[in-house]
């Protein structure tokens, strides 16, 4: 239990009616969770408006609420706390509910397009080589140290975040990572956590269905720097057009890194293969378990993190080489007869185009590269004829197919897609909407040294198909596949 007084000193108040001598015994921003005693937060979800609910929590128990708009009926057992913004307050309160754990360790948030899953997971996979405990939060699973805790959300709602958090610093944790969403960023999932560093990466097109324009998506990223503190590091990628513009408006202390410029960190690639790339981080080879120059990137943010971190600079060259991918992230398949395999969670055309551009480097002109790849139904129509294009101008043959068709009608999804195709890039393509039958034709059609990429879905274990998640696994289908090859 907490004294509503003290849940109340975190956040900026306009208004309150009752009194703030109250035992809160839980804070809630689902209605359905209210009990005895609970702090109502009337949060303006995407869809749904949590002020539409405030006479239920005060009939199912609700002490107290905070709310934007007072209701038109007060009840006199009931305080009310208006304020400017609920989803602000909410990230506030949900800090100081959990005794603020963002302070007591040393957090580093990722965001950008592309990158935030494999940053953030190296740096903490980096803290643990380091011999720290550490936490993560990410799109693949959240870690509390050694502990795995699944997850359904690239960044959890702020309850579940800050209890998260809550349960690293119980374990001990001295660091922890995490990406950052758009989503987040705009929704203030983030507002009341402390953050000791911010790792911008790369900035296309993206959650179109959501933001609307590539300026609105822009600004949320750019938010997260903008209310970086001034005790913390902001890292970002200068290669990139919208890298600098990150840094315009923070009070942290700015830093760069680049492949291809100079810049307070640099990486360079030496020698690239299908199973790792030697690399220079400001002067120094490495060999390290990555392939592509997207993964250069990744890499050299994790090296300027460390860095900035205060870890031993040789060490950190040393752990930088026992670094492993993170699952469907250019995850890598071979059968005895020579075909190569790659899962990856490529899901923009600009991932697309880094994971084909690091095959082609790889395996040269005369290899032949095979891509399957689909498009998720209910989200950004227009980017499915340009992901499309891109794979077929990369590709010797490609199969178009389904990726989480969710409510819409997966040929509907392949017809958009084909759309992006002319009649050259028609002939050498397939369209085929069951996803095991595609990977399964893209394998049989492959030779010995061809390369089968199958993109979109990497570390995920379903297909969502109108609204339900049925199991499936990119990784199993290809191995199966490469068996029976």
């Amino acid at each position: 239990m907490k004294s509503l007084s003290d849940l109340l000193s975190a956040i900026m108040v306009e208004e309150i009616i009752g009194s703030e001598d109250r035992e809160i015994t839980s804070l809630e921003c689902d209605s359905r969770k209210i009990k005895l005693g609970s702090l109502f937060v009337a949060v303006r979800g995407y869809n749904v408006d949590g002020h539409k609910f405030i006479p239920l929590v005060t009939l199912a128990g609700a002490a107290a609420i905070v709310c934007e708009e007072l209701p038109e009926r007060l009840e006199s057992n009931v305080t009310y706390i208006r304020v400017a913004n609920t989803s602000v307050a909410l990230g506030y309160l949900a800090s100081q509910w959990w005794g603020n754990p963002s302070r007591k360790l040393k957090l580093v948030g990722v965001t950008g397009t592309n990158g935030k899953t494999t940053t953030a997971t190296l740096i903490y996979e980096m803290a643990r080589l380091m011999g720290y405990k550490a936490g993560l939060l990410s799109t693949v699973c959240n870690y509390i140290d050694s502990e795995a805790v699944p997850t359904n959300q690239t960044t959890p709602d702020p309850l579940t975040l800050n209890e998260l958090l809550h349960r690293m610093v119980v374990a001990g944790c001295s660091y922890a990572a995490m990406e950052v969403s758009s989503h987040a960023a705009h929704q203030h999932r983030i507002a009341g956590l402390e953050f000791a560093g911010g790792v911008f990466s790369n900035l296309t097109r993206d959650h179109m269905d959501y933001h609307k324009t590539v300026d609105a998506y822009l600004a949320a990223k750019k938010s997260f720097f903008d209310n970086l503190p001034a005790s913390a590091f902001a890292l970002t990628n200068l290669d990139d057009r919208n890298g600098e513009v990150m840094l315009q408006n923070t009070r942290a202390r700015k830093y760069t890194y680049s492949l291809r410029q100079h810049a307070d960190f640099m990486g360079r690639v030496v020698e690239s293969r299908l199973d790792g790339t030697l690399m220079s981080f400001n002067g120094r080879e490495v060999e390290v378990l990555f392939t592509g120059r997207f993964n250069a990137y990744n890499l050299t943010a994790v090296y300027g993190v460390a860095t900035l971190l205060g870890w031993d600079a040789e060490r950190i060259l040393v752990d930088m080489s026992r670094l492993v991918p993170v699952a469907g992230r250019f995850q890598t398949f071979r059968s005895p007869l020579g075909v190569t395999a790659i899962v990856d969670y490529a899901h923009t055309p600009d991932a697309l185009v880094n994971v084909l551009s690091a095959i082609r480097d790889v395996v040269g002109a005369g290899g032949t590269i095979i891509t399957v790849v689909g498009a998720g139904g209910n989200r950004d129509k227009g980017k499915r004829p340009i992901m499309a294009r891109e794979a077929a101008v990369r590709s010797q043959r490609l199969v178009l197919t389904s990726d989480n068709p969710r409510d819409e009608n997966p040929l509907d999804i392949l017809a958009d897609m084909e759309a992006g195709l002319d009649e050259q890039m028609r002939a050498n393509t397939l369209s085929i909407a069951d996803r095991r039958e595609a990977i399964r034709t893209a394998v049989a059609l492959a030779a010995p040294g061809d390369v089968v990429l199958v993109a979109g879905k990497g570390h995920e274990d379903y297909q969502e198909i109108k609204g339900v998640k049925h199991h499936f696994d990119d990784r199993e289908v290809v191995a199966e596949a490469l068996k029976q090859k």
